[in-house]
């Protein structure tokens, strides 16, 4: 298990992270997601060790990442951007992870190559953004560690193989019951196989829960009355982080969708109710943006 404590982090005087408190858990899959530019890569990059913490500690089954070699043994990293070892042939780079991860399998990064199909002949800068990532993935699966923490493993893929990826990543932690913990954009993907979404904003948790538990409690409500009801009235409703109104219809986001939800709505006599689903992507917008919803940009 990975426990993150109190942490927070300074880069050339500014605090990017702070005060963030998690655990994740072996077995599972975690997505980390938030805008551009909010600390996300800062805290992949403190959390593998390269980054030290200014205040709190990562601990990895009660050991601390930093400057750790025996912790960083466990750890499968892929950087957004890999430009390792440019002059090297891919076989080489092989080679030399195997000297540097003991449970390093040559036979497995064969393997998955069938699926991503690199030239193992061809030396690292040759190769386009999109098999850089192909080849870094392709190790990070051989090195057969405790944990894989992927930074925008998908960038570069094509559809086919951003799915097969997506599957080798799901038979990983039911086959080896690893913890994966995974930071995109492409919500959609971790929609797919994350147990687990922690939303970062302005370098801090703003936002986690089970992704199951999220499809159950943030709901978009559209409902209307057969009485007069203000703004006010709704604000009183627990749960209700946003809402707008056309006419006698109000639509409103819930993050609290229960019985005693729907028992504060049912004292206002609504006329309908209509309970939409929301996917990632829609959760992370309304979780985020400013104004209210469907507010024009303009």
């Amino acid at each position: 298990m990975i426990e993150i404590n109190k942490l927070s982090v300074e880069l050339e005087e500014k605090e990017i992270l702070h005060n963030i408190n998690l655990k994740f858990h072996k077995g599972k899959i975690y997505g980390i997601i938030g805008p551009n530019g909010v600390g996300k890569t800062t805290f992949i990059k403190t959390l593998v060790g390269i980054y030290k913490n200014n205040k709190g500690n990562i601990l990895y089954d009660g050991e601390e990442v930093y400057d750790n070699p025996k912790v960083k043994e466990k750890i499968a990293y892929v950087a957004d951007e890999n430009n390792f070892f440019a002059s090297f042939k891919i076989k080489d780079i092989i080679k030399f992870y195997k000297m540097a991860y003991k449970n390093f399998k040559e036979e497995r990064f064969h393997n998955i190559n069938k699926i991503f199909n690199v030239d193992i002949n061809k030396r690292f800068y040759m190769l386009s953004k999109g098999t850089k990532m192909r080849v870094a993935l392709m190790i990070a699966f051989a090195q057969c560690g405790e944990y894989m923490i992927l930074d925008e493993p998908t960038s570069g893929l094509d559809p086919i193989l951003k799915s097969k990826l997506l599957k080798l990543l799901k038979k990983e932690v039911k086959e080896r019951d690893i913890t994966i913990i995974i930071s995109s954009h492409h919500l959609n993907e971790l929609e797919k196989i994350c147990d687990d979404i922690v939303i970062i904003n302005n370098g801090e948790v703003s936002y986690e829960s089970s992704l199951e538990n999220m499809r159950k409690t943030i709901k978009k409500i559209q409902v209307a009355f057969d009485m007069p009801v203000y703004e006010e009235d709704l604000k009183e409703i627990d749960g209700v982080f946003r809402f707008s109104k056309v006419g006698r219809v109000f639509t409103i986001i819930t993050d609290d969708y229960s019985e005693k939800f729907i028992t504060e709505i049912n004292k206002f006599q609504p006329l309908f109710i209509e309970e939409i689903d929301l996917n990632l992507e829609d959760i992370f917008i309304y979780r985020l943006e400013e104004g209210n919803i469907d507010e024009e940009i303009i």
